[in-house]
Protein backbone atom coordinates (compact mmCIF):
# COMPACT_ATOMS: atom_id res chain seq x y z
CA UNK A 1 0.00 0.00 0.00
CA UNK A 2 1.46 3.36 -1.00
CA UNK A 3 1.90 6.20 1.45
CA UNK A 4 -0.95 8.15 -0.14
CA UNK A 5 -3.27 5.15 0.16
CA UNK A 6 -2.73 5.01 3.91
CA UNK A 7 -1.90 8.64 4.69
CA UNK A 8 -4.10 10.33 7.25
CA UNK A 9 -4.83 14.02 6.80
CA UNK A 10 -5.56 16.06 9.91
CA UNK A 11 -7.13 19.52 10.02
CA UNK A 12 -6.29 21.35 13.24
CA UNK A 13 -3.05 21.77 15.15
CA UNK A 14 -4.46 21.94 18.67
CA UNK A 15 -4.00 19.22 21.30
CA UNK A 16 -6.50 16.82 19.68
CA UNK A 17 -5.07 17.04 16.18
CA UNK A 18 -1.48 16.78 17.42
CA UNK A 19 -2.37 13.83 19.65
CA UNK A 20 -3.82 11.97 16.66
CA UNK A 21 -0.74 12.80 14.60
CA UNK A 22 1.52 11.49 17.36
CA UNK A 23 -0.39 8.25 17.94
CA UNK A 24 -0.70 7.46 14.24
CA UNK A 25 2.83 8.56 13.41
CA UNK A 26 4.37 6.35 16.06
CA UNK A 27 2.80 3.36 14.31
CA UNK A 28 4.52 4.30 11.06
CA UNK A 29 1.41 5.73 9.41
CA UNK A 30 2.17 8.76 7.21
CA UNK A 31 0.38 11.85 8.53
CA UNK A 32 -0.02 15.34 7.15
CA UNK A 33 -1.46 17.91 9.57
CA UNK A 34 -2.68 21.36 8.52
CA UNK A 35 -3.37 24.39 10.66
CA UNK A 36 -4.34 27.86 9.48
CA UNK A 37 -2.35 29.63 12.22
CA UNK A 38 1.35 30.43 11.95
CA UNK A 39 2.16 28.28 14.99
CA UNK A 40 0.77 27.02 18.27
CA UNK A 41 -1.75 29.36 19.86
CA UNK A 42 -1.26 30.54 23.46
CA UNK A 43 -4.87 29.89 24.40
CA UNK A 44 -5.17 29.91 28.23
CA UNK A 45 -8.45 28.00 28.24
CA UNK A 46 -9.01 24.30 28.95
CA UNK A 47 -6.54 23.63 31.75
CA UNK A 48 -8.18 20.74 33.62
CA UNK A 49 -7.01 17.24 32.70
CA UNK A 50 -9.00 14.51 34.42
CA UNK A 51 -7.75 11.14 35.72
CA UNK A 52 -9.34 9.17 32.85
CA UNK A 53 -7.51 11.36 30.35
CA UNK A 54 -4.20 11.22 32.22
CA UNK A 55 -4.38 7.42 32.11
CA UNK A 56 -4.57 7.65 28.31
CA UNK A 57 -1.63 10.08 28.18
CA UNK A 58 0.74 8.11 30.41
CA UNK A 59 2.67 6.63 27.48
CA UNK A 60 6.12 8.13 26.84
CA UNK A 61 5.82 10.13 30.05
CA UNK A 62 3.37 12.66 28.58
CA UNK A 63 1.11 12.77 31.65
CA UNK A 64 4.18 13.16 33.87
CA UNK A 65 5.40 16.04 31.72
CA UNK A 66 2.01 17.70 31.99
CA UNK A 67 2.21 17.43 35.76
CA UNK A 68 5.69 18.97 35.66
CA UNK A 69 4.60 22.05 33.66
CA UNK A 70 1.19 22.23 35.32
CA UNK A 71 -0.24 21.78 38.81
CA UNK A 72 -1.38 18.56 40.47
CA UNK A 73 -4.80 19.08 42.09
CA UNK A 74 -6.19 16.09 44.03
CA UNK A 75 -8.97 18.12 45.70
CA UNK A 76 -11.85 20.25 44.48
CA UNK A 77 -14.49 22.15 46.40
CA UNK A 78 -18.05 23.44 46.18
CA UNK A 79 -18.86 26.69 47.99
CA UNK A 80 -22.04 28.62 48.72
CA UNK A 81 -21.01 32.09 47.59
CA UNK A 82 -23.62 34.23 49.46
CA UNK A 83 -22.62 32.73 52.82
CA UNK A 84 -19.00 32.05 51.82
CA UNK A 85 -19.51 28.56 53.24
CA UNK A 86 -17.59 25.49 52.13
CA UNK A 87 -20.32 23.00 51.22
CA UNK A 88 -18.37 19.96 50.04
CA UNK A 89 -14.81 18.86 49.38
CA UNK A 90 -13.89 15.91 47.19
CA UNK A 91 -10.53 14.13 47.20
CA UNK A 92 -9.60 12.03 44.16
CA UNK A 93 -7.54 9.74 46.38
CA UNK A 94 -10.68 7.61 46.83
CA UNK A 95 -10.14 6.56 43.18
CA UNK A 96 -6.74 5.01 43.89
CA UNK A 97 -8.01 1.58 42.77
CA UNK A 98 -9.76 2.99 39.69
CA UNK A 99 -6.98 5.01 38.08
CA UNK A 100 -3.21 5.39 37.95
CA UNK A 101 -3.77 9.14 38.39
CA UNK A 102 -6.03 9.84 41.40
CA UNK A 103 -5.82 13.59 40.83
CA UNK A 104 -6.41 16.27 38.24
CA UNK A 105 -3.58 18.10 36.48
CA UNK A 106 -4.11 21.77 35.74
CA UNK A 107 -2.15 22.13 32.50
CA UNK A 108 -3.18 24.86 30.06
CA UNK A 109 -3.98 23.46 26.63
CA UNK A 110 -1.18 25.35 24.88
CA UNK A 111 1.31 23.56 27.13
CA UNK A 112 -0.22 20.20 26.27
CA UNK A 113 -0.05 21.13 22.58
CA UNK A 114 3.60 22.14 22.94
CA UNK A 115 4.52 18.84 24.59
CA UNK A 116 2.79 16.96 21.79
CA UNK A 117 4.37 19.03 19.01
CA UNK A 118 7.85 18.28 20.35
CA UNK A 119 7.07 14.58 20.16
CA UNK A 120 5.50 14.83 16.70
CA UNK A 121 8.50 16.70 15.31
CA UNK A 122 10.69 13.68 16.05
CA UNK A 123 8.67 11.54 13.61
CA UNK A 124 9.92 11.68 10.02
CA UNK A 125 6.61 10.36 8.66
CA UNK A 126 4.55 13.22 10.16
CA UNK A 127 4.36 16.60 8.45
CA UNK A 128 2.98 19.64 10.29
CA UNK A 129 2.06 22.47 7.93
CA UNK A 130 1.16 25.74 9.62
CA UNK A 131 -0.32 28.61 7.58
CA UNK A 132 -2.41 26.10 5.64
CA UNK A 133 -6.14 26.76 5.78
CA UNK A 134 -8.64 24.08 4.76
CA UNK A 135 -11.10 25.54 2.23
CA UNK A 136 -12.97 22.48 0.98
CA UNK A 137 -13.30 18.72 1.40
CA UNK A 138 -13.88 16.12 -1.32
CA UNK A 139 -14.57 12.41 -1.00
CA UNK A 140 -14.28 9.51 -3.43
CA UNK A 141 -14.66 5.79 -2.83
CA UNK A 142 -10.91 5.24 -2.38
CA UNK A 143 -9.64 8.54 -0.95
CA UNK A 144 -10.47 11.92 0.54
CA UNK A 145 -8.88 15.23 -0.42
CA UNK A 146 -8.75 18.77 0.90
CA UNK A 147 -8.29 22.06 -0.89
CA UNK A 148 -6.01 24.37 1.06
CA UNK A 149 -4.94 27.97 0.98
CA UNK A 150 -1.20 27.79 1.58
CA UNK A 151 1.32 30.58 2.15
CA UNK A 152 1.91 31.06 -1.58
CA UNK A 153 -0.84 29.25 -3.46
CA UNK A 154 -3.89 27.01 -3.40
CA UNK A 155 -3.07 23.33 -2.89
CA UNK A 156 -4.83 19.96 -2.91
CA UNK A 157 -3.76 17.06 -0.70
CA UNK A 158 -5.18 13.53 -0.70
CA UNK A 159 -5.16 10.69 1.77
CA UNK A 160 -7.01 7.63 3.00
CA UNK A 161 -8.86 9.44 5.79
CA UNK A 162 -9.33 12.98 7.05
CA UNK A 163 -9.63 13.86 10.73
CA UNK A 164 -11.44 17.13 11.40
CA UNK A 165 -9.98 18.44 14.67
CA UNK A 166 -10.35 22.05 13.60
CA UNK A 167 -12.50 23.40 16.41
CA UNK A 168 -16.09 24.40 17.02
CA UNK A 169 -16.30 26.31 13.73
CA UNK A 170 -14.85 23.32 11.87
CA UNK A 171 -14.54 23.79 8.12
CA UNK A 172 -14.24 20.03 7.74
CA UNK A 173 -17.58 19.51 9.46
CA UNK A 174 -19.30 22.28 7.51
CA UNK A 175 -17.94 21.28 4.10
CA UNK A 176 -18.86 17.66 4.83
CA UNK A 177 -22.43 18.84 5.51
CA UNK A 178 -22.62 17.37 9.00
CA UNK A 179 -25.20 19.07 11.22
CA UNK A 180 -24.10 20.52 14.57
CA UNK A 181 -27.17 20.11 16.74
CA UNK A 182 -27.76 21.86 20.04
CA UNK A 183 -28.05 25.38 21.39
CA UNK A 184 -26.15 28.49 22.47
CA UNK A 185 -26.39 29.83 26.02
CA UNK A 186 -27.89 33.35 26.09
CA UNK A 187 -25.29 34.61 28.56
CA UNK A 188 -21.62 34.89 27.67
CA UNK A 189 -18.87 33.80 30.04
CA UNK A 190 -16.19 36.24 31.19
CA UNK A 191 -12.77 35.01 32.30
CA UNK A 192 -10.67 37.22 34.57
CA UNK A 193 -7.17 36.10 35.53
CA UNK A 194 -5.28 37.41 38.54
CA UNK A 195 -2.14 36.60 40.58
CA UNK A 196 -4.18 37.13 43.78
CA UNK A 197 -3.60 33.96 45.82
CA UNK A 198 -7.06 32.62 46.66
CA UNK A 199 -5.56 29.59 48.39
CA UNK A 200 -3.53 31.62 50.90
CA UNK A 201 -6.02 34.46 51.32
CA UNK A 202 -9.34 32.56 51.18
CA UNK A 203 -8.58 28.86 51.60
CA UNK A 204 -9.81 27.88 48.14
CA UNK A 205 -8.60 24.67 46.52
CA UNK A 206 -6.97 24.78 43.07
CA UNK A 207 -10.41 23.90 41.65
CA UNK A 208 -13.34 25.58 43.39
CA UNK A 209 -16.95 26.06 42.28
CA UNK A 210 -19.19 28.75 43.77
CA UNK A 211 -22.98 28.53 43.66
CA UNK A 212 -24.90 31.78 43.47
CA UNK A 213 -27.92 32.73 41.34
CA UNK A 214 -26.79 34.93 38.46
CA UNK A 215 -23.25 35.25 39.81
CA UNK A 216 -21.81 31.74 40.11
CA UNK A 217 -18.07 31.36 39.64
CA UNK A 218 -15.44 28.79 38.69
CA UNK A 219 -12.14 29.64 40.35
CA UNK A 220 -9.04 27.62 39.63
CA UNK A 221 -5.28 27.92 39.61
CA UNK A 222 -2.86 27.39 36.73
CA UNK A 223 0.92 27.39 36.88
CA UNK A 224 1.26 29.91 34.00
CA UNK A 225 4.98 30.73 33.55
CA UNK A 226 5.87 29.29 36.94
CA UNK A 227 5.49 30.08 40.64
CA UNK A 228 3.47 31.67 42.08
CA UNK A 229 1.01 30.92 39.22
CA UNK A 230 -2.27 32.57 38.32
CA UNK A 231 -5.92 32.16 39.30
CA UNK A 232 -8.63 32.17 36.64
CA UNK A 233 -12.18 33.13 37.55
CA UNK A 234 -15.12 32.44 35.24
CA UNK A 235 -18.45 34.27 35.63
CA UNK A 236 -21.73 34.47 33.71
CA UNK A 237 -22.74 37.81 32.23
CA UNK A 238 -26.10 39.37 31.50
CA UNK A 239 -27.08 38.85 27.85
CA UNK A 240 -28.05 42.49 27.41
CA UNK A 241 -24.66 43.89 28.48
CA UNK A 242 -22.37 45.07 25.69
CA UNK A 243 -18.74 44.01 25.37
CA UNK A 244 -17.25 47.40 26.23
CA UNK A 245 -19.11 47.77 29.53
CA UNK A 246 -18.35 44.16 30.50
CA UNK A 247 -14.64 44.45 29.86
CA UNK A 248 -13.83 47.92 31.21
CA UNK A 249 -11.76 48.26 34.38
CA UNK A 250 -14.60 49.60 36.53
CA UNK A 251 -16.92 46.69 35.74
CA UNK A 252 -14.14 44.12 36.03
CA UNK A 253 -13.08 45.39 39.46
CA UNK A 254 -16.70 45.54 40.63
CA UNK A 255 -17.24 41.93 39.57
CA UNK A 256 -14.12 40.72 41.35
CA UNK A 257 -14.93 42.70 44.51
CA UNK A 258 -18.44 41.21 44.60
CA UNK A 259 -16.89 37.77 44.37
CA UNK A 260 -14.12 38.36 46.92
CA UNK A 261 -14.08 41.73 48.71
CA UNK A 262 -10.54 43.08 49.00
CA UNK A 263 -9.16 46.36 50.30
CA UNK A 264 -7.12 46.92 47.14
CA UNK A 265 -7.98 46.56 43.43
CA UNK A 266 -7.27 43.18 41.90
CA UNK A 267 -4.44 42.95 39.43
CA UNK A 268 -5.99 41.57 36.24
CA UNK A 269 -3.45 40.10 33.83
CA UNK A 270 -5.89 38.62 31.31
CA UNK A 271 -9.54 39.07 30.45
CA UNK A 272 -11.66 37.33 27.86
CA UNK A 273 -15.32 37.12 26.91
CA UNK A 274 -16.74 34.25 24.93
CA UNK A 275 -19.96 32.71 23.70
CA UNK A 276 -20.72 29.22 24.99
CA UNK A 277 -22.49 26.42 23.12
CA UNK A 278 -23.86 22.96 23.85
CA UNK A 279 -23.72 21.11 20.52
CA UNK A 280 -22.95 17.65 19.18
CA UNK A 281 -22.34 16.72 15.54
CA UNK A 282 -25.02 14.53 13.97
CA UNK A 283 -22.32 11.96 13.25
CA UNK A 284 -18.60 11.71 14.01
CA UNK A 285 -18.05 9.74 10.79
CA UNK A 286 -19.11 10.47 7.24
CA UNK A 287 -17.34 8.14 4.85
CA UNK A 288 -13.63 8.94 5.05
CA UNK A 289 -14.16 12.05 7.17
CA UNK A 290 -13.94 11.69 10.95
CA UNK A 291 -14.55 14.39 13.56
CA UNK A 292 -12.88 14.73 16.94
CA UNK A 293 -12.71 17.30 19.73
CA UNK A 294 -14.56 20.60 19.41
CA UNK A 295 -15.31 19.88 15.76
CA UNK A 296 -17.50 17.04 17.04
CA UNK A 297 -18.85 18.44 20.32
CA UNK A 298 -18.76 21.64 22.37
CA UNK A 299 -20.06 22.36 25.86
CA UNK A 300 -19.86 24.89 28.67
CA UNK A 301 -16.58 24.71 30.63
CA UNK A 302 -17.99 23.96 34.09
CA UNK A 303 -16.36 20.69 35.10
CA UNK A 304 -13.60 20.86 32.50
CA UNK A 305 -14.94 18.15 30.21
CA UNK A 306 -14.52 19.62 26.73
CA UNK A 307 -10.86 19.10 25.91
CA UNK A 308 -10.81 15.89 27.96
CA UNK A 309 -13.55 14.50 25.75
CA UNK A 310 -11.57 15.58 22.69
CA UNK A 311 -8.39 13.86 23.84
CA UNK A 312 -10.35 10.72 24.57
CA UNK A 313 -11.81 10.96 21.04
CA UNK A 314 -8.30 11.20 19.64
CA UNK A 315 -6.95 8.15 21.45
CA UNK A 316 -9.99 6.05 20.49
CA UNK A 317 -9.95 7.16 16.85
CA UNK A 318 -6.19 6.73 16.41
CA UNK A 319 -6.34 3.15 17.68
CA UNK A 320 -9.17 2.28 15.31
CA UNK A 321 -7.54 3.93 12.29
CA UNK A 322 -4.34 2.04 13.05
CA UNK A 323 -6.31 -1.22 13.04
CA UNK A 324 -7.88 -0.36 9.69
CA UNK A 325 -4.72 0.89 7.97
CA UNK A 326 -2.18 -1.56 9.38
CA UNK A 327 -4.10 -4.40 10.97
CA UNK A 328 -6.45 -5.35 8.18
CA UNK A 329 -9.51 -4.54 10.25
CA UNK A 330 -12.81 -3.60 8.66
CA UNK A 331 -13.59 0.09 8.50
CA UNK A 332 -16.73 -0.73 10.48
CA UNK A 333 -14.53 -0.10 13.49
CA UNK A 334 -14.81 3.59 12.55
CA UNK A 335 -18.56 3.26 12.95
CA UNK A 336 -17.82 1.92 16.42
CA UNK A 337 -15.73 5.04 17.07
CA UNK A 338 -18.78 7.10 16.16
CA UNK A 339 -21.05 5.05 18.43
CA UNK A 340 -18.71 5.08 21.41
CA UNK A 341 -17.59 8.69 21.36
CA UNK A 342 -20.89 10.24 20.28
CA UNK A 343 -22.67 8.32 23.05
CA UNK A 344 -20.21 9.72 25.58
CA UNK A 345 -20.64 13.24 24.20
CA UNK A 346 -24.42 13.12 24.51
CA UNK A 347 -24.97 10.92 27.58
CA UNK A 348 -22.10 12.21 29.71
CA UNK A 349 -20.37 15.38 28.59
CA UNK A 350 -23.47 17.30 27.54
CA UNK A 351 -25.62 15.99 30.38
CA UNK A 352 -22.96 16.52 33.07
CA UNK A 353 -21.82 19.98 31.95
CA UNK A 354 -25.43 21.23 31.74
CA UNK A 355 -26.17 19.77 35.19
CA UNK A 356 -23.04 21.44 36.58
CA UNK A 357 -24.19 24.81 35.33
CA UNK A 358 -27.74 24.40 36.62
CA UNK A 359 -26.45 23.39 40.06
CA UNK A 360 -24.37 26.55 40.37
CA UNK A 361 -26.98 28.97 39.02
CA UNK A 362 -30.10 27.56 40.73
CA UNK A 363 -32.26 30.47 41.92
CA UNK A 364 -35.10 28.72 43.75
CA UNK A 365 -34.14 28.90 47.43
CA UNK A 366 -35.51 25.49 48.42
CA UNK A 367 -34.05 23.68 45.43
CA UNK A 368 -30.76 25.46 45.93
CA UNK A 369 -30.48 24.35 49.56
CA UNK A 370 -31.54 20.83 48.64
CA UNK A 371 -28.79 20.65 45.99
CA UNK A 372 -26.12 21.93 48.35
CA UNK A 373 -27.20 19.62 51.17
CA UNK A 374 -27.09 16.67 48.79
CA UNK A 375 -23.54 17.58 47.72
CA UNK A 376 -22.49 17.70 51.37
CA UNK A 377 -24.03 14.28 52.06
CA UNK A 378 -22.28 12.77 49.02
CA UNK A 379 -18.91 14.18 50.07
CA UNK A 380 -19.31 12.75 53.58
CA UNK A 381 -20.06 9.22 52.32
CA UNK A 382 -16.92 7.53 50.87
CA UNK A 383 -18.91 5.13 48.68
CA UNK A 384 -21.11 7.88 47.24
CA UNK A 385 -18.12 10.21 46.89
CA UNK A 386 -16.34 7.56 44.82
CA UNK A 387 -19.34 7.16 42.52
CA UNK A 388 -19.60 10.94 42.15
CA UNK A 389 -15.89 11.21 41.32
CA UNK A 390 -16.01 8.33 38.86
CA UNK A 391 -18.41 10.47 36.86
CA UNK A 392 -16.74 13.86 37.26
CA UNK A 393 -13.29 12.37 36.50
CA UNK A 394 -14.74 10.83 33.31
CA UNK A 395 -13.76 7.30 34.30
CA UNK A 396 -17.41 6.24 34.15
CA UNK A 397 -17.82 7.64 30.65
CA UNK A 398 -14.69 5.83 29.47
CA UNK A 399 -16.06 2.58 30.85
CA UNK A 400 -19.38 3.24 29.16
CA UNK A 401 -17.66 3.82 25.81
CA UNK A 402 -15.63 0.63 26.10
CA UNK A 403 -18.81 -1.36 26.80
CA UNK A 404 -20.45 -0.35 23.52
CA UNK A 405 -20.28 -2.65 20.51
CA UNK A 406 -21.83 -2.73 17.06
CA UNK A 407 -24.68 -5.14 16.47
Amino acid sequence: MSDENKRVLIAGGGPVGLLCAWHLGRQGIPVRLFDDNDGLQSDPRAATTHPATLDLLADDGLADDMGRVGLVAPIFQFWDRPSNRLVAEFDHSVLVKDTRHPFVVQCEQFKTASLLLKRVQKLANVEVLFNHQVIDVWQASEFVSVDLRGPASMQTHAGAYLIGADGGRSTVRKRSEIAFDGFTWPERFIVLTTPFDFEVERGYAYRSYFAEPGAWCNCFKVSADGPPGLWRTVFPTKPEQDNVSLMNDVEVQARMQRFSPESRPFEIVHRNLYVTHQRVAATFRKGRVLLAGDAAHVNNPIGGMGLNGGIQDGVNLSAKLTGVLLGGESDRSLDLYNLQRRTVATEFVQEQSIANKKRLEESDAKTRQKNLQELARIAEDPARARQFLLRTSMIASQRRAESLTLN
